[in-house]
């Protein structure tokens, strides 16, 4: 636990061990050693966000929900890709840094991943593809202005209303996480830049 702590990588404090419970130390430390086994460095945000334990528990729980493929109905990848598409409206750094590495890993196109973070327009697209992506974006920008139209678009390119209803999470969740990380600037792991290319 120290090594996660020995850094100022964030506006907040730095967590202190003694305040997390000893059990989600010890699921904290399970996602660090996934980090470290696929990265090879620690993700700042999990050196970051153990200051507040639980609410980082659940955090993780409710990204957990929209990431498993065993109970989820889009692919990972047009998950990231929506999250690419939110985070570059939102110009939130960290996560752009942090989830094109994710998306550069899971389809191998680091061309690709970079047209999304630039501006998604200029990515050569699937039709489906790219209605997901302007949801996302009008989501994004325009969310007072949501009606059905919305859905009736991505219905017409074959979503069905399981894959509309997670779209819809996907993107929520990244405009969550978007406002809060850009509320506290942590600061990008200097290995997502170049990882996965």
């Amino acid at each position: 636990m120290d090594e996660t702590n020995s850094e100022q990588l964030s506006y907040l404090r730095k967590p202190d061990p003694s305040e997390i419970p000893q059990e989600l130390q010890e699921l904290f430390d399970k996602y660090i050693t996934s980090q470290m086994d696929n990265w090879g460095f620690i993700n700042n945000l999990f050196k970051v966000l153990p200051l507040n334990a639980q609410q980082f528990k659940g955090f993780l729980d409710f990204k957990a929900s929209l990431f498993t493929p065993e109970t989820c109905y889009l692919d990972n990848a047009d998950k990231e890709m929506l999250g690419l598409v939110v985070s570059a409206t939102n110009n939130c750094c960290y996560c752009l840094t942090t989830h094109s590495d994710i998306l550069r890993g899971l389809i191998g196109d680091p061309v690709l991943v970079d047209q999304l973070t630039y501006n998604y327009r200029s990515a050569k697209l699937t039709e489906k593809q790219r209605a997901l992506c302007d949801y996302a974006y009008f989501a994004t920008v325009y969310p007072r202005e949501i009606d059905t139209k919305q859905v009736d678009k991505l219905r017409e390119v074959g979503f069905n209303d399981h894959e509309i209803l997670e779209a819809a999470y996907i993107v929520g969740f990244f405009n969550y996480t978007n406002r809060w990380v850009s509320t506290i600037s942590p600061t990008p792991n200097e290995g997502h830049y170049s990882h996965n290319r």
